[in-house]
């Protein structure tokens, strides 16, 4: 593989653990209030921002997070791994390249929250153009897929395949190979954990044709902390949050490349 597109990937894969790493601390913290706040994926940016040479932190995530987009859509497009055309390996790519969208979106936000400095404003935003049929059908849709997604990481950590990218054997560690699997498996999990959360607010929002306002990962938190108990398991899914970011940067640093 290009040397180019692999310095790429890492450093998209350090940009995604730096956000997974901020979101799951400031949860962790809020959940025993400890003085931080519930966070999903916008909020890093605005947590970034207010740091001091937040613009300069900000702008180095946004350009590793450009850095990812760009090794998606490779994976999505140009397929350099070999993962195939078949049924499984057009699946994957699919995940690929709507990943890539994901945190493009999330790179946009970033650029204009550098353009636009010191203005302020809420990053909240309406849908109510998807109210109807419509909104009920995108809303199902995105529900089914969600929960997809959360079986998949579930089955990628019984079928422990995420391992596979990694050449364990080349770490002479034992220490450290044992963190990248511990870490894979917490992060994988909590990751499965919410987006099961979140197909089940689309699903909901589909069913009682409710579907004026976008859930995201900060309401899936939320909906943790109300439940029982909901304090440990809000912490213990952004403790995952953190065990996840520990992993990308395990992936930036020893992932191998077919």
């Amino acid at each position: 593989m290009n040397s180019k597109i692999e310095k790429m990937a890492r450093t998209g894969y350090v940009a995604k653990g730096v956000v997974y790493g901020i979101t799951g601390v400031l949860t962790f913290m809020a959940a025993f209030n400890l003085g931080g706040k519930t966070t999903g994926k916008t909020e890093v940016m605005e947590f970034l921002e207010k740091q001091s040479f937040g613009n300069v932190l900000m702008a180095l995530v946004v350009i590793g997070l450009l850095c990812y987009v760009g090794w998606r859509l490779i994976q999505a497009f140009k397929d350099p791994e070999n993962i195939g055309n078949d049924n499984k390996g057009k699946v994957k790519r699919v995940g690929f390249f709507i990943s890539a969208i994901v945190y493009l979106g999330l790179a946009i936000y970033g650029i204009k929250k550098l353009i636009n400095a010191g203005t302020g404003g809420s990053s909240s935003q309406n849908f109510e153009f998807l109210s109807g049929n419509f909104g009920v059908f995108v809303f199902a849709v995105v529900g089914l897929c969600l929960l997809g997604v959360s079986i998949a990481k579930f089955k990628k950590v019984y079928s422990k395949k995420f391992l596979e990218k990694f050449d364990l054997k080349s770490i002479s560690e034992k220490k450290r190979r044992k963190v990248i699997k511990n870490t894979g498996y917490l992060g994988i999990i909590s990751r499965g954990i919410i987006f099961a959360i979140l197909a089940y607010f689309f699903l909901r929002a589909a069913y009682t044709s409710n579907t004026s306002d976008i859930q995201t990962t900060t309401d899936a938190f939320s909906f943790l902390r109300n439940s029982s108990y909901g304090a440990y398991l809000m912490g213990i899914v952004a403790a995952g949050f953190v065990c996840y970011a520990i992993f990308m940067f395990a992936m930036a640093k020893y992932r191998k490349f077919n």
